[in-house]
């Protein structure tokens, strides 16, 4: 693994252990040229997914990505960050067991909707304004009309 600090190939693991529920491995490395530390993780690849962007465009499937919209989202929300990262995973292992290299944008936006809507409804309402580009204030009005059940009916 390469030195993050000073490029050398050759660092040492210090500390191996499992991270984020057992889904990878949380590695501490040092570099014997500059003593700098840092930390890596290696997580299962099942297959190499492709997201086809609604343009057409092709391009690799970046967990990271996915990963920081899904944070971005559930800034100040109180929820558990190690169930964030099971919930990232989840999503993942689902896209990877899809049977599908290439998957649509649309279907991971529908999965990621579907994930934070079970966990925390701003979060899933921050995620939507975005992925389904809320233009206006009657937008935001509009779906979260969606998310209520309608009142005053009695069964």
């Amino acid at each position: 693994m390469r030195c993050p600090f000073c490029g050398n190939v050759d660092t040492q693991v210090k500390d191996s252990r499992p991270a984020e529920d057992h889904v990878a491995i949380r590695r501490r490395r040092f570099c014997p040229a500059c003593g700098g530390r840092f930390t890596t993780y290696e997580r299962v690849q099942l297959r190499d997914l492709v997201v086809i962007k609604s343009s057409g465009k092709r391009e690799d499937f970046d967990r990271d990505k996915l990963e920081r919209s899904i944070r971005i989202s559930m800034q100040k929300r109180p929820v558990d960050p190690e169930r964030i990262d099971q919930m990232i995973s989840g999503i993942v292992r689902r896209l990877e067991s899809m049977g599908e290299t290439d998957i649509q944008s649309t279907a991971i936006g529908e999965i990621v909707m579907e994930a934070l809507a079970r966990i925390d409804t701003v979060a899933y309402v921050r995620f939507a304004s975005v992925y389904k580009n809320f233009q206006a204030a009657d937008d935001f009005e509009d779906f979260v009309h969606e998310l209520r059940p309608p009142v005053g009916k009695d069964d």
